[in-house]
C-alpha cells in the first residue's frame, strides 16, 4: 500500500491511523525518517537531509537504495509506504521487487499545505506533529506527553516549501497517472484530516475486509 502525498500533516495522521486500524507495517520517507540516519547508512542519510534542507527532492538512486534496503526486512508482511514513490523511475523500481495493490492520493490545495507546514511543530523523539492553527500543543512550544521542547524543521520556510511543492508536482503527477493506468489509485480530496480519514478508513475496510464491512467504527 502506498501513500505518496505532498502534505506531511495529512500523511502523518493517516500513516499512523492506517497501521493502527489495519495491522500493517508503516515506513515513512519524510519527517523523522529522513532527518535521522539511524534507519539508513550514514552517507545516504546526510545526502537526503541536504536535499530536503534545500527544498529539493532526493535523487532516485539514493531513495531507491534506501527503500530496497528497508523492504528486505518486511517483504513477507503487509506494509504502507508513506512518501514513496515520487517518480516513475522509483515506482518501476518498487514494482520490480514488491507487489503493490493500493495507492492512496490525498489531494490538498497548495495554499493549505503551505500554511500547514509553516505552522508545523514537531516532537522529534516521538514523531508527534502539532499545528499552531488547529492542533496546537496544550502548552506553547512543549510536547503534550513529555513536556519536552518542540522544534520547527529547517525546511519548513515559505520559500523552501514552495520549491518543494513545485518539485513534487512536476515529478509526482506522472506517478499518479502510472498507478491510475494500473487501476490502483484512489484519490481523496479535502482540507481537514478528520474529514478525510473516515473516507479512507471506509475504503480500506471494504477493500481489505469485503466480507465484513462493519469493521469500520469498531474499537
Amino acid at each position: 500500500m502506498l501513500l505518496p502525498c505532498s502534505d506531511p500533516l495529512d500523511t502523518d495522521v493517516n500513516s499512523t491511523s492506517i497501521p493502527r486500524w489495519f495491522n500493517v507495517i508503516s515506513m515513512k520517507l519524510r519527517g523523522n525518517n529522513v532527518d535521522s540516519t539511524s534507519v539508513c547508512p550514514v552517507e545516504l542519510g546526510l545526502l537526503m537531509k541536504s536535499c530536503i534542507d534545500q527544498g529539493q527532492l532526493v535523487p532516485d538512486d539514493v531513495i531507491s537504495r534506501l527503500i530496497l534496503t528497508e523492504m528486505r526486512s518486511i517483504e513477507q508482511s503487509s506494509w504502507l509506504l508513506d512518501g514513496f514513490p515520487r517518480t516513475v523511475a522509483q515506482a518501476e523500481t518498487l514494482d520490480s521487487v514488491c507487489s503493490v495493490d493500493t495507492v492512496i492520493n490525498i489531494d490538498v490545495p497548495f495554499q493549505t499545505i503551505k500554511q500547514r507546514l509553516t505552522s508545523r511543530w514537531l516532537h522529534l523523539p516521538s514523531g508527534r506533529v502539532y499545528n499552531i492553527d488547529f492542533n496546537p500543543p496544550k502548552i506553547s512550544g512543549l510536547d503534550d506527553v513529555t513536556g519536552e521542547p518542540l522544534i520547527q524543521r529547517d525546511d519548513d520556510t515559505p520559500e523552501t516549501i514552495t520549491r518543494r511543492l513545485k518539485s513534487y508536482e512536476i515529478q509526482t503527477q506522472p506517478v499518479l497517472e502510472y498507478y491510475r493506468s494500473k487501476g490502483m489509485l484512489e484519490t481523496f480530496s479535502g482540507t481537514e484530516t478528520n474529514k478525510i480519514w473516515p473516507h479512507i478508513q471506509a475504503f480500506l475496510s471494504k477493500k481489505l475486509f469485503p466480507q465484513n464491512e462493519t469493521v469500520v467504527g469498531k474499537a
